[in-house]
């Protein structure tokens, strides 16, 4: 690092569970935020300011004035504007010094994989079940570690999957795609504003210690929050051994 960047990360580099080897972890990082509305929002910024060395984000929406309640990457100026252009704008103007990727179609199929494939973690912002599979299955095949999130009306979910470990249950074997779940989205449901911004900020929190080796990820245990009372609650979330996507996956090893 240079004198700047010593200076910039100086709040992390003292503690004593980061220090410089850690950040350096960091600006050598790449992560994915697929979603770049109300959790993918407050991930992105703080993923950029802590310094991520290169951020993809996709979104293939483009922003509205019903965004602006929540989504705080966005501002009035950016109404009508791709989700995903705005974000790298705010993100860059936070640290210019870092790289930002701007992907504004939604990622499925071929290029889905190779952005999963080419990131040290993966933040699942988005708000629909099909894509929340489809990012699980491609990380589970890279073996890629994924940081989920969920926020709707006063209620947030928070997990983190992470197929290098054996231990570790995939998004499937919590939320099977078969399952008869109703989809429900912050358009028709509403959402309290600040939830989003909790449980993305947290979002982040776990991608930055997956990514830097520190700490105890939340692997295995669903998070669930009530805004209302802000009462926590955890699961535990076993593997199961018949899932038809993670039962015979073959990970990265895991990093300290």
């Amino acid at each position: 690092m240079n004198d700047d960047q010593l200076l910039r990360y100086s709040r992390h580099i003292l503690l004593e569970e980061m220090g410089i080897d850690v950040q350096e972890r960091l600006l050598g990082a790449r992560a994915l935020i697929v979603g770049a509305g109300g959790l993918g929002s407050p991930a992105a910024l703080y993923l950029a300011s802590a310094g991520i060395g290169h951020l993809v984000i996709a979104d293939g929406d483009t922003v509205d004035a019903t965004n602006l309640q929540r989504q705080i990457l966005h501002d009035e100026a950016s109404v009508g504007r791709p989700k995903a252009e705005s974000g790298r704008a705010r993100m860059l103007a936070v640290n210019g010094e870092i790289e930002v990727t701007a992907v504004t179609a939604r990622l499925e199929g071929e290029a889905l994989q190779t952005q999963v494939a080419a990131a040290d973690v993966v933040l699942d912002c988005c708000d629909n079940f099909a894509t929340r599979h489809a990012v699980n299955r491609a990380c589970v095949a890279a073996g890629v570690p994924l940081v989920s999130g969920a926020a709707i009306r006063f209620d947030g979910q928070l997990a983190v999957f992470d197929p290098r470990d054996d231990a570790s249950p995939c998004y499937h074997c919590l939320f099977p795609e078969a399952q008869d779940l109703v989809e429900e989205r912050c358009a028709t449901m509403g959402v309290f504003a600040p939830l989003t911004g909790i449980i993305g900020t947290l979002q982040a929190a776990e991608a930055l210690k997956i990514v830097g080796g520190f700490g105890r990820p939340l692997t295995g245990r669903l998070q669930l929050l009530d805004a209302r009372t802000l009462e926590w609650s955890t699961i535990r979330v076993p593997r199961d051994p018949a899932c038809p996507v993670c039962a015979d996956r073959v990970g990265r090893p895991l990093s300290g």
